[in-house]
């Protein structure tokens, strides 16, 4: 991968995505770009909303603010048309992914969520790649000289992290044959490699020095990552030449940007009533959905701000039916908010208090990292679309500052998509992470009536018991393990004229299990390796490889007889 012309880092977000691009084209130099969106709506920003439309065949029609302006232009879906947004949440929510996992569209109508997933990542694959080809005509370029980097949060499970590669491969970002072309990123750690390269005036409120994160050995940072939807965080500490090593496994939470919004609906229902804001959701769900994304900017509003926004004349004329008065009488009397000739005003109180419930979300687990005594952190980094937010900037300031210095890259939207350029071209630079789960196998040792359970005990095809199901720990929760670091264990066959071997594979958040079927345990894949050759008897070796500092899981089974070798990538879906 290291000789690709191109590295394509797609930025995938609940609220918006986008990608950055490193070329490395003949006569052109090394340089890195990211899209520009927006231009002919008079806007100019380096992300596009995620939200997708497709006709009433299930047909791909337009991703981004082109589905947004046409939704939310739209008096009405026609023909039941299907719009999408924020479904990237639906992998964080759902705990049992499934392939055949359906989402809901505004209207009602169901779809494959790995459709709308793929066709949404085709959309932004294409895009990418016209571009750069208008930027290099003179080159041609080939599928096999690009790399993609699809960026998904840490604190996502495993299934989910499988979802996103299977929708990448059928949006036709890489083939099943050529798996090594796609590189996940964990977002947090990709924010990270953007973040330390950064001088100290690439943040906000910087000081002008050439001082960077990676120029101090054994400097610990925590990496917040604020999108729409989820907060990732992880803890890294620099070591020499500019590597680094997590020191604190991924955590987070559901309580981005969009919890905000929600306080915000919660606000209008209780004012306009119930009935009266359940009826304009329904029937004008394009006015509140353009009236959510105008919200979305005033999230980066000061804190001394107050905001307004117009009311929709069809809000107006659904409280006159209910409730037999004009709108603006509702604001009479209601504390942070006022009728403003024709708009609805919120104080820069009430409107800091949307903020309350997700400030408080994110401050827990921060000070519960802080007081872990292994640790000393020197830096919290704010990076993500909500980081963008002054409110939220001032916030962790003055939780924080005293413990830390707080900072947030000029750019924080940029943080995720730039750094997953630069971390697919050095997957390496995280040269350890740490294990969120235990993982092993299930093996079926010589039974012993000392430590069994009855019930578990087979006899072999040689007359020898066995004790089925019994778990064997590969690696434990919470253990650091190298970036690609391999581990090697050998096993051997039950009975002598075996001539085959499954393993199967089992994860669990559980230090101590002692078999596959206790709670907690979820079976995660198997594979399966042929004996042929079974002169060798119950002293012929199987091997297994399994590499875990990755951020994904690959194992290989090796019958050392034959030389017969599978290989797999640890699929965590379940069907």
């Amino acid at each position: 991968m290291s000789d690709s012309l191109l590295y394509i880092a797609i930025d995938f977000g609940t609220a918006y995505s986008g990608y950055g691009v490193k070329t490395n084209l003949p006569g052109k130099g090394s340089q890195l770009r990211d899209a520009e969106w927006g231009a002919e709506y008079g806007i100019r920003s380096c992300k596009t909303p995620t939200c997708v439309m497709f006709d009433s065949d299930g047909n791909f029609q337009c991703f981004g603010y082109a589905a947004m302006k046409k939704y939310t232009k739209k008096a009405s879906l026609q023909g039941n048309e299907y719009f999408f947004s924020n479904f990237k949440m639906e992998l964080y929510k759902n705990k049992d992914i499934k392939s055949d996992l359906e989402l809901t569209a505004l209207h009602g109508g169901k779809m494959a969520a790995v459709k709308v997933f793929a066709e949404s990542l085709r959309y932004l694959k294409d895009h990418a790649l016209s571009k750069i080809q208008n930027y290099s005509e003179a080159v041609k370029l080939q599928e096999s000289d690009v790399t993609w980097v699809l960026t998904v949060p840490a604190i996502w499970s495993n299934a989910a992290k499988e979802f996103m590669r299977k929708a990448a491969i059928q949006a036709g970002l890489v083939t099943e044959s050529e798996p090594d072309r796609l590189i996940l990123a964990l977002e947090p750690e990709a924010a990270s490699v953007y973040c330390k390269q950064l001088p100290s005036d690439g943040f906000v409120g910087g000081e002008k020095e050439t001082l960077r994160l990676d120029q101090n050995s054994g400097t610990q940072y925590i990496v917040a990552d604020c999108g729409g939807g989820t907060i990732d965080i992880t803890v890294h500490e620099v070591l020499n030449g500019g590597m680094l090593k997590e020191v604190y496994k991924a955590s987070g939470n559901d309580l981005g940007g969009q919890i905000v919004d929600r306080e915000l609906k919660s606000f209008l229902r209780e004012i306009c009533g119930d009935k009266c804001w359940e009826e304009y959701e329904n029937k004008h769900p394009q006015e509140v959905q353009k009236f959510m994304y105008e919200f979305a900017s005033a999230k980066c509003a000061e804190e001394n701000e107050s905001i307004s926004f117009p009311c929709s004349f069809n809000l107006s004329e659904i409280v006159k039916k209910h409730r037999g008065q004009d709108v603006e009488s509702l604001f009479q009397g209601s504390p942070g908010v006022k009728w403003n000739d024709g708009a609805i005003e919120i104080s820069s109180a009430k409107f800091r208090s949307f903020f309350d419930g997700s400030f408080r979300g994110i401050a827990k687990i921060l000070k519960e990292i802080m007081k872990k005594p292994e640790l000393h952190i020197d830096y919290l980094l704010l990076v993500g679309g909500y980081a963008s937010s002054k409110i939220l900037q001032d916030y962790m300031k003055g939780q924080f500052g005293s413990k830390c210095q707080v900072l947030c890259p000029l750019h924080p939207q940029e943080a995720v998509m730039i750094g997953a350029v630069e971390f697919g071209m050095r997957p390496e630079v995280v040269v350890s992470r740490i294990c969120a789960l235990t993982y092993g196998i299930a093996v079926a040792p010589e039974f012993d009536e000392s430590k069994h359970r009855p019930e578990k005990k087979y006899m072999s095809s040689d007359g020898v018991a066995h004790c089925n199901d019994c778990f064997e720990r590969l690696v434990k929760r919470d253990e650091s393990v190298g970036y690609k670091e391999t581990r090697s264990y050998t096993y051997f066959p039950v009975s002598s004229d075996q001539t085959s071997m499954s393993i199967r594979f089992y994860s669990t958040t559980r230090l101590n299990a002692e078999y596959v079927d206790e709670w907690g345990m979820d079976k995660i894949g198997s594979i399966t390796v042929p004996m042929p050759d079974i002169k060798g008897g119950l002293k012929r070796q199987v091997r297994l490889d399994i590499c875990f500092g990755s951020t994904e899981i690959t194992a290989t089974v090796t019958d050392m007889t034959s030389k017969i070798t599978k290989t797999t990538t640890i699929d965590f879906m379940r069907k």
